[in-house]
């Protein structure tokens, strides 16, 4: 080419894409992240293995714990010799009554009446026994007397004195042992001990 447009000597224009920054920094950001979440998860790590701070938790960060609820107290039951029991015998077996109201006594109870069933009862009790008494004796008495024998069932009636009937059934052979009474007695009015604290 000629004129002023005309090119000497023998050195080219270099052509070359323009440097995109976009993704250098982009590239950077990443690796900055990148290393970032490298150390968070190393340093979760030593945390697991290590137990944490404990000074942390001992002084900054205590954790708060419960006051214990004081303990229920212990139950309160008649004794034996507060009890007045009626022995009455539904079965068929003579004597039954009379030899149950001598244990009855030996064991410290107080024995009342002591004979046969009435009509009611008499020859319908398939069960150990039935206990028979006022609606207060429900928490108390019936739970004391039926510590001496297993499979009772208890029966409420309109009478307002305290005293108890025990209407002996077909099935029931002896008391149990003062051992085993002594045992369940022991399990009802033992205090309950307070649980232990996690803190």
């Amino acid at each position: 080419m000629g004129g002023k447009y005309r090119i000497t000597g023998d050195t080219y224009p270099r052509m070359r894409r323009p440097r995109r920054r976009g993704r250098l920094v982009l590239a950077g950001v990443c690796a900055v992240v990148a290393l970032g979440l490298a150390g968070w998860g190393t340093l979760q790590l030593i945390d697991v293995f290590t137990g944490g701070d404990k000074s942390a938790n001992a002084v900054g960060h205590q954790r708060d714990c419960p006051t214990p609820k004081p303990s229920a107290p212990a139950r309160a039951l008649p004794k034996p010799a507060a009890i007045k029991v009626n022995v009455y015998n539904a079965t068929t077996r003579s004597g039954l009554a009379k030899s149950a109201a001598e244990e009855l006594k030996k064991r410290g109870f107080a024995v009342g009446e002591v004979g046969n069933a009435s009509k009611e009862y008499d020859k319908k009790v398939p069960g150990t026994a039935v206990l028979l008494g006022a609606p207060t004796a429900t928490n108390g008495s019936f739970t004391v007397l039926g510590t001496q024998l297993v499979g009772t069932v208890q029966k409420t009636d309109t009478r307002k004195t305290a005293e108890v009937d025990l209407i002996l059934g077909a099935k029931f052979k002896a008391f149990n042992t003062p051992q085993e009474a002594t045992a369940a007695m022991a399990a009802l009015t033992a205090k309950p001990s307070p649980a232990p604290s996690s803190c």
